[in-house]
């Protein structure tokens, strides 16, 4: 991809390392910042904890916490062109979760999104809900971007209650590795006629 291109979708990125940098962007109860290294030690734990692992349908990680910290490192150090990741935290910045985008589609301008809430103290008190809009607000206002998608298992009902707040709709059904997914979809002009004022007045995104 011509560094022209890359430009237009990522207006805010520097384009001699393809590095995107976004800003911390403030919500009422949650932020999201770019992943820093003091996220590692919350993640390896999330991580390698079963419940966590079955609702996103994988396996827990088998590393060490040491070997785990130094993947973590390499992947701020070298961050993917293709995908973007935040930490979710709390006003009193204590670090509860982690979002991203990734599968960036260029030609189709499209990418699919990721969110877990890790620290189960904070489960069913709308922080989900709220990082993913700010998350969208994020994605649809800065970038090119016109369709974010998502797979959730089709038996957590409470995250597709959580998507359908934030303006997520119900595509299909999908098997994959011997699960069942819901696929879920907003564009940025289905996004843009369902967002509530307060969604850009309460956040803050710096350019």
């Amino acid at each position: 991809m011509n560094q022209k291109s890359w430009k237009k979708l990522f207006p805010f990125s520097k384009i001699e390392s393809y590095n995107i940098t976004p800003s911390i962007i403030n919500g009422e109860n949650v932020n999201i910042r770019p992943k820093i290294l003091s996220d590692g030690e919350s993640d390896y734990y999330w991580r390698s904890d079963p419940e966590l692992s079955n609702l996103d349908a994988t396996t827990p990680i088998t590393l060490t916490l040491k070997e785990y910290l130094k993947y973590h490192e390499s992947e701020l150090k070298y961050p993917s062109n293709w995908s973007v990741r935040f930490g979710i935290e709390t006003n009193e910045k204590i670090h509860i979760g982690n979002c991203m985008y990734y599968d960036i589609d260029f030609k189709k301008k499209s990418a699919e999104l990721g969110i877990m809430i890790g620290n189960k103290k904070y489960w069913g008190k709308g922080y989900g809900s709220e990082a993913v809009k700010l998350t969208l607000i994020h994605i649809f206002s800065s970038t090119e971007i016109n369709l974010v998608y998502l797979h959730t298992l089709k038996s957590n009902f409470r995250a597709q209650k959580s998507f359908i707040k934030s303006g997520f709709i119900f595509k299909n059904f999908i098997r994959k590795n011997g699960y069942d997914f819901v696929r879920m979809e907003i564009t940025k002009s289905s996004w843009e006629n369902v967002k509530k004022p307060q969604n850009e007045t309460s956040s803050n995104y710096k350019k």
